[in-house]
Parts: C-alpha cells; sequence; structure tokens
C-alpha cells in the first residue's frame, strides 16, 4: 500500500490511540511507509479548541520517538498539518525550523474566523452564499499554493464537507487552482477521509483530480486518521480513483525531499 502522510494523534483534541497501536495498525496495513502530521500549533494561542499548543511540540516530537521506536523496519515520516491564514507565513517558516520535518502538509480550515468544516458552525452555512464561500476558499487554497511552504496541499476540496455545493459546472473553481498548484510544484492529496463525512465523497471530486493529473500535479493518498482503525482507510478505493484519473504513481518524503512510488 502506499504511504500514509496525512494523520493525528490525541494532541488535537479530536483523535484517540497511541504511537503503538497506530503503527501496528500500518504495518498490519503493509504501508510502504507511515506519517505523522497532527495540527500544527497557530498564533495568537490559544488559537481554537482543535491542535496542539506550542508548548506541546516537545510531547508531539516524544510521540514520533516513540512511533520510530514500535515501528521496526517501517520508516515512519515526521511532519505537519499546518493551516493557511492571513498572515502565517513567517509563522509556517519558523516552525519548519523546529524540527527535522520530512514533509508539511498545508491545509484550508478557515475563511476568516469561520472553520467552515466545523460541525459546532454547521447552522452558519445556512446563511452563507455557497458561491461567495466556494470563490473564496479556492482563491485561498491557490494563495497557499503559490506560497511553496507546504510539500503537500491537504484535502483540496474540503469546503464541500457537508455537501453544499454550487450549481453548474464547478470547473470554475478548480481551473485556477490548479493552475496554481502546478506552478507551485507541491503534491496534493487523495483523502479518503471524505468517504465518511456528510459529503460521501473522497476529497477531491474526481473531475478535480483528473483535471490535477493533466496539468502534472503530484500525489499522495492519505486517510486522515484520527484513530488507529482509520489508518489506510479506503486506500484500495482511493487507488482505483487515482487510476481512473490518470495516476501510476504517488511520491515518497523524506526531510522534504520526493521519490516516486508506483501503484501499479
Amino acid at each position: 500500500m502506499p504511504a500514509d502522510y496525512h494523520t493525528h494523534t490525541p494532541l488535537c483534541r479530536h483523535a484517540t490511540g497511541n504511537p503503538e497501536e497506530y503503527v501496528a495498525a500500518a504495518i498490519a496495513a503493509g504501508l510502504t511507509e507511515y506519517g505523522i502530521s497532527d495540527h500544527a500549533p497557530a498564533r495568537p494561542e490559544p488559537f481554537d479548541d482543535w491542535r496542539m499548543l506550542e508548548s506541546e511540540l516537545p510531547e508531539y516530537f516524544e510521540w514520533i520517538d516513540r512511533a520510530r521506536a514500535a515501528a521496526g523496519t517501517l520508516p515512519i515520516r515526521a511532519g505537519m498539518e499546518c493551516d493557511w491564514l492571513p498572515g502565517c507565513e513567517s509563522w509556517i517558516e519558523e516552525l519548519s525550523g523546529r524540527y527535522p520535518w520530512d514533509y508539511l502538509i498545508g491545509s484550508v480550515h478557515y475563511l476568516g474566523t469561520w472553520d467552515f468544516d466545523n460541525p459546532k458552525w454547521l447552522g452558519r452555512w445556512a446563511e452563507s452564499d455557497v458561491d461567495q464561500v466556494w470563490t473564496l476558499y479556492w482563491e485561498a487554497y491557490a494563495d497557499m499554493a503559490r506560497s511553496r511552504l507546504f510539500d503537500i496541499l491537504g484535502h483540496p476540496d474540503l469546503v464541500k464537507k457537508f455537501s453544499h455545493r454550487p450549481a453548474g459546472d464547478l470547473d470554475r473553481f478548480y481551473e485556477p487552482a490548479i493552475a496554481a498548484i502546478a506552478a507551485s510544484g507541491c503534491a496534493i492529496e487523495l483523502n479518503t477521509a471524505g468517504w465518511h463525512k456528510p459529503c460521501a465523497e473522497a476529497y477531491p471530486h474526481p473531475r478535480f483530480l483528473k483535471l490535477a493529473h493533466q496539468a502534472g500535479v503530484p500525489l499522495v493518498i492519505s486517510s486522515d486518521s484520527h484513530a488507529p482503525t482509520e489508518v489506510a482507510r479506503d486506500f484500495p478505493q482511493a487507488i482505483a480513483w487515482a487510476r481512473s484519473a490518470g495516476y501510476r504513481q504517488t511520491l515518497l518524503f523524506k526531510r522534504r525531499n520526493r521519490s516516486i512510488e508506483s501503484i501499479d
């Protein structure tokens, strides 16, 4: 199975399990590599209630060490999922020097002060212009790609999580974002968690995936696991989606350098 690089720890306050359990699940799934990428701290603190604090970074590093001690021959890669927020660039650059990371994932969870994928604020969708929300989301996503601060861009169409989609051809949102991603050289992820959300569809949509492949955007496949039982969840289905879009390989990361892994 391809590497699974998007996984969480209890430090994010909405995941369960210990390092040994996650590693055992990764080994049982036959993963090539296992990556740990919990939600990075954000400033000013406390920023929200679903990420670690800056003071908890040493505990996060200990978690990674425990995973490596339990892994045997399975490579354990170290990453973080960093939020793309207005003015975050200097903080991301500082974080990137805090540890010998193998990769950083960039994600858009916030539009202004609204963490739009948080079920706590689900009612706000009924008060919003969906077309406008999608416009703001994809503009932010393209800006994130253009920053070139990240190795992987997370769950590309997370904005669809609660099944709110504009009418008409969505290529008008996809194409400018894909152009920015392709120019940046970043990889995107095919994130299987979406199959277990209200949208009942992996991130991103097959159409986005096909356009991304045509534009030469590289791919990783990720579970976004928040429990050991979710590691590599739905990977066979994700591989089928990737192949249908034209992909025949994914990427591996080590110390922020990439190599190619076949999925054939």
